[in-house]
């Protein structure tokens, strides 16, 4: 018998460990799960027609206005940039994201300490250092190593994931501000130990780690300006998104040593080029935007979009939309 709704998961292959157990929680009301690639564009357009729910982590203009029944596009991740939400919004269909706590909050916070520490113990080219056999010379290469303790961390972005960095790196003795004019329960700034700051004197930190969301005011926002704030001995650390910063002012200001080095786990293009001046740079730490990745955390996504989606067949709002505004395709309510 076939199922009254129909939900459309997109992704790079089919047949994922968690799409069994997802198929059989939509079963219990009444939705089946098709699964498609992203590779074969005839393949997903002809299935998200008469969609009524797609997981997707992207999503532009041209899919939105093919999911002619569409209510909701749910992606697992904290961040949407990806998803035109202008186009679902015109379009009446939410977006509705996942800033689960567990998801993002707890391993990005420990991935942004984790470059932290590693750029200021520069951990990177002492290890290279030391498994060439270059022991005496790393020692004198560490000098001057400045501390952590009592060192000013700058936070670009207080929202969960700002936050939580901000009291992590208070265990360490720091001293942690801030800068973030949009968040609108300002108290919570103030209760994680963050002195709020205009982002002029933010950028003027030891350590200045970046947690903003991508949109049309964040694109760019550390450029060479930004840099020029910055100390000649201050670390950038970035687990956001690669296009909050000017790449090419970066690595001007890595090169004219303007700021001592930064630790990244994205980058304004994916994957990385092998030939990226960053890749050669010993105060650099490159990683492949793995910030928000542990087996356990990876565990939790399905849920959430599954939850969500059973939510509104059972006839509620979303719990996370972004686009709250919307003016839904079917008849919604408020729930638990």
């Amino acid at each position: 018998m076939s199922k009254k709704y129909k939900v459309v998961k997109i992704s790079r292959t089919v047949g994922s460990p968690n799409a069994l157990w997802q198929t059989e929680e939509l079963a219990k009301v009444d939705a089946e799960l098709v699964e498609v690639t992203d590779v074969n564009k005839d393949e997903m357009m002809k299935a998200i027609k008469d969609a009524d729910i797609i997981l997707t982590g992207s999503a532009p203009r041209w899919m939105i206005e093919a999911a002619q029944k569409c209510v909701a596009i749910i992606t697992g991740n904290v961040g949407f940039d990806a998803i035109d939400v202008a186009a679902a919004t015109e379009n009446n269909i939410f977006v509705v994201n996942n800033p689960s706590f567990e998801w993002c909050v707890e391993e990005v916070s420990n991935h942004a300490i984790t470059l932290l520490l590693a750029c200021a113990k520069r951990i990177k080219m002492l290890d290279k250092m030391a498994c060439q056999g270059r022991w005496a010379e790393a020692k004198e290469a560490e000098k001057p190593m400045g501390s952590i303790y009592g060192q000013t961390l700058g936070i670009i972005g207080c929202g969960a994931i700002g936050r939580m960095v901000a009291r992590k790196a208070r265990c360490f003795g720091m001293n942690v501000i801030g800068y973030d004019p949009y968040i609108s329960q300002k108290y919570l700034i103030k209760e994680n130990g963050i002195t709020q700051m205009r982002l002029g004197l933010t950028l003027k930190a030891d350590y200045v780690s970046l947690h903003p969301d991508l949109n049309e005011t964040s694109f760019h926002l550390i450029d060479k300006g930004a840099f020029d704030h910055m100390k000649p001995s201050a670390y950038l650390i970035n687990t956001s998104r690669g296009r909050v910063v000017d790449e090419a002012e970066l690595i001007k200001a890595l090169e004219e040593k303007r700021i001592a080095g930064a630790g990244l786990d994205v980058f304004e293009n994916e994957p990385l080029s092998k030939d990226s001046p960053l890749t050669r740079m010993d105060n650099v730490i490159c990683l492949p935007h793995t910030a928000s990745y542990s087996d356990y955390s990876f565990t939790l996504p399905p849920v959430v979009t599954v939850r969500e989606a059973s939510r509104i067949f059972s006839g509620k709002l979303p719990l996370n939309a972004v686009n709250k505004s919307v003016k839904p395709r079917v008849q919604l309510v408020k729930g638990d």
